[in-house]
Formats: C-alpha cells, structure tokens, sequence
C-alpha cells in the first residue's frame, strides 16, 4: 500500500502549534532550535507564544508552518511510516521537497521566509486581494475572470472550491459577477497579498535568484508540482517549477490525481489543521486521509495505520 504526505499551506497556522512536539520528543527540539539559528530570530516562540498578527505575517507564517510539517514527517520516519510520494499546497511544497531530500531543512527555513517577504513586497498591503468562490464550475470562473483587468483564477482546490486573486476593485467586481453567475458564496480572504496572480511576477523573480544560491538535488520519491500538476523528481525541474508556482495558479486537484494515478491510498496531512483532507473528501470520497498535527492526531493516525 503507497503512502502520499501531504503538506499544508498559509493559513492553517494557529499559535500553540508545534509546542506538545517540541516539549516531547528530541526530534521536534532539534529541528525549531535549527531553523532559528537559520532565520536568526525565534520562530519557535512565535509559534508557541504568538502573538497572532506576528504569525499571520506572511514572512512568518510560511517558515512556522514548513517547521512543523517537517517535524511531523520526521516523526512519523521515526515510527516507520515512510512516504512514497508527496505533495503540498503552495507554501507546502517546500514541506514535501525536504521530506523528499531535494531541499535542506535549514535551506528551505530560510527560502519561505524570504518567498513570505517577496511576496508580500510584490504589491503593497490593501492593493491586493483573494477570495474563495463556492459552488461554482473553474470554466465559468476563468470566463468571468477573464472579463476583469489583473484577476484570474489561482487555486484549483477542490471541486467546488476556487480561489481567485488580483488587484482588490478587480476582485471585488469578479466576486459580484460570480455571484449573478451562480456561485453559492464568494468570500473575500483575510490574507495580505494576492498570491500565485501574475501580481506575483516580481517575488517569482528575486526567489529564482535566492534558489540559485542553495542546492536542490533530485528527490528521493515524486513530488506533486502545483505548477504542473504532474509527478516529478528531477532537481532542474523542480527549481523551474519552484519559480513558476509563485506567479501561476496552484493546481491542487491535478496533484492530488497524480498522486492517485501513482498508487498512494492512503494520504497522511503533516502539519496544522485539516484542510487538505477536507479537499480529498470533495475530489474523491475513497481516499483514505488522515492527519497529524499534535501528539494527540499522531497516536490516532499511528493506531489507525497499525489497526
């Protein structure tokens, strides 16, 4: 039976999170201790102590989460559970190459913090804009988006649920027209930036050079491409596609099919919340996915792959 980790991104922090790991196990010590000598300031108290804005900023958010992913990924290696093929939404494939080997951990620590900040520098807080469109087919939301100058659709979550993104009057307008269109709910998110837009152009640009100053090697086992929304392994490709998944739209749907189409049955969310378990409910009821992003998720997920 193949194992798929998938790994969460921005906007599944919650202050708390990673602690009952640091408090009980080496491992989880080891690895915050490393990424803050990396970063040169404490994630792991903001992690552990907020305060919340502070780990809403993306340029802290996105290390805070990698840090935890990875350290579920390394306990659930310590318990024997291996994966065999991975994948993350956004910030979470980062999570997925250091699981894979392609990326160093304190590397890879340090490229989200500056992919956070990139991001954030490419359009000034308030100019930018997402929202999540429910109930509504992709082909109509690419065809009203289309209509509107710098907004497109940028995450392809799960049937049902896209996200657009662009300049903020843009994806105010396309949220009015997706409602007369027959979207159930159109939501505008609390988040800071217009992620994965072509808004998005000038961070994809300063992150290529900031890869180029570390080593990515092929991966252990494949990794899903949100760009491409296929497998791959090798260390060229999964720099380009790296690049180009910061100002291109995420095709989660597409990963989580390739991910299928290779074997895996069983997907196991590392880090916090549930949110990808809740897109395998609505791309395929058969998946079996399960979670881990506290001692408690880690004995159930560890009973139930044992039972």
């Amino acid at each position: 039976m193949k194992t798929a980790f998938i790994f969460p991104g921005q906007g599944a922090q919650a202050v708390g999170m990673g602690k009952d790991f640091y408090d009980n196990f080496d491992a989880a010590r080891k690895l915050f201790d490393e990424a803050d000598d990396a970063l040169g300031y404490s994630i792991k108290r903001m992690c552990f102590e907020g305060s919340e804005d502070d780990l809403k900023l993306t340029a802290n958010t996105q290390p805070a989460i990698l840090v935890v992913s990875v350290i579920v990924s390394e306990l659930l290696k310590a318990e024997g559970i291996t994966a065999n093929i991975a994948g993350g939404h956004s910030l979470g494939e980062y999570s997925a190459l250091v699981a894979a080997g392609s990326i160093k951990f304190s590397d890879a620590v340090v490229l989200v913090h500056k992919r956070g900040q990139f991001m954030q520098e490419a359009v000034p807080v308030g100019e930018g804009a997402m929202a999540a469109i429910i109930g509504l087919d992709d082909d109509t939301i690419i065809k009203i988006c289309a209509e509107v100058d710098e907004v497109q659709a940028v995450n392809f979550n799960c049937p049902g649920q896209t996200v657009i993104a662009g300049k903020t009057a843009g994806v105010e307008a396309a949220v009015d027209k997706l409602k007369a269109a027959g979207a159930k709910k159109a939501v505008i998110l609390p988040v800071s930036a217009p992620f994965h837009s072509t808004l998005m152009a000038p961070a994809a640009q300063k992150l290529a050079a900031e890869l180029d100053k570390v080593e990515v090697t092929d991966a252990a086992f494949p990794i899903a491409s949100n760009f491409t929304g296929e497998l791959e392994t090798s260390a060229a490709d999964i720099k380009r596609n790296l690049v180009a998944q910061a100002d291109n739209p995420v095709k989660w749907i597409a990963c989580v099919e390739a991910m299928k189409t290779f074997g895996a049955e069983t997907f196991i969310e590392c880090g916090p919340g549930k949110t990808l378990c809740g897109f395998n409910r609505r791309i395929d009821k058969t998946i079996r996915s399960l979670n881990v992003e506290d001692i408690t998720s880690l004995n159930k997920t560890l009973a139930a792959l044992k039972a």
